[in-house]
């Protein structure tokens, strides 16, 4: 088995944990604030501040084009797609999941962020690409 893919969907995983306790520290920001009860979250988020709600949007991220990062992470190794154009790959796409974040939490600004989005689903399709040659 080859670690070249293990460190990024480590750091990976360790960042959808960053993010989620920047969801908790903005929640709970919303609370001593006074911003929101309890009663106001208790069915929607709509509620939360838009920090918060920013915030719970990119959790949610994690779990959308990460999942097909996982998935051709254990593809790759399981093919023997670990080399270090792969290995370069996977990390370009964790550098882009941190960016992602970064403008969606911070500036929110549609272009920034659309933009890495596009480049971190290239950095996939490149992936997939990596998986196919090797089986082939």
């Amino acid at each position: 088995m080859s670690l070249k893919l293990v460190y990024p969907s480590l750091a990976l995983l360790l960042w959808i944990f960053v993010v989620l306790v920047i969801m908790f520290l903005r929640r709970k920001a919303a609370f001593d604030s006074k911003q929101v009860r309890m009663a106001d979250v208790a069915v929607s988020n709509e509620r939360y501040p838009e920090p918060a709600r920013l915030a719970a949007a990119n959790f949610s991220n994690q779990f959308e084009t990460p999942l097909v990062f996982f998935a051709l992470i254990m593809l790759a190794m399981e093919v023997g797609a670990t080399n270090y154009i792969m290995a370069a790959l996977a990390w370009a796409y964790v550098a882009t999941r941190v960016v992602h974040t970064l403008v969606h939490v911070g500036s929110n600004d549609m272009r920034i962020r659309a933009t890495v989005f596009a480049i971190g689903v290239a950095v996939l399709f490149c992936m997939w690409g990596g998986v196919v040659l090797a089986v082939l």
